[in-house]
């Protein structure tokens, strides 16, 4: 298990209307925990990871991954060599990303324990379909 920490990305609308750019708000430590479960979904971009999935994952590895849309029934049916990713390699991909300078990398967390909501990435903002975007839903601890 590792310990990331993510800032939090939400915003109050409150803050929407003022001007200059609010200070971001304090980091929350995310643990990624030894068995959990999550509904992901894959939607923009050109690869082959695009399509809502409900994946287990244990002690840093997906377990089970199920399509729960077309897309995602066959992604899982073909056994593509992209694999189905944990939240912690997803929450890499992020890392990588700023560290390459992406155009964007930003992560949504939840704010009760600062797991990732939404995670999205754009290589080159001059580039079509680099991009990856993930929502992340129905998280559950096993």
């Amino acid at each position: 298990m590792t310990t990331r920490w993510v800032t939090l990305a939400a915003v109050t609308a409150a803050l929407s209307g003022c001007g200059g750019n609010p200070e971001p708000t304090a980091a929350v430590a995310w643990q990624e925990p030894a068995r959990y479960t999550y509904e992901l979904e894959s939607s923009c971009g050109e690869r082959a990871l695009i399509g809502r999935f409900r994946i287990t994952v244990e002690q840093d590895e997906v377990t089970a991954a199920e399509g729960l849309d077309e897309s995602g029934r066959w992604f899982v049916a073909d056994a593509r060599s992209e694999p189905v990713p944990t939240l912690g390699q997803l929450l890499d991909r992020v890392d990588r990303a700023r560290q390459q300078g992406a155009a964007i990398a930003e992560v949504t967390t939840d704010p009760a324990d600062g797991h990732p909501t939404r995670i999205d990435i754009d290589p080159d903002a001059g580039a079509i379909d680099d991009e990856s975007c993930f929502s992340i839903a129905g998280y559950t601890l096993e």
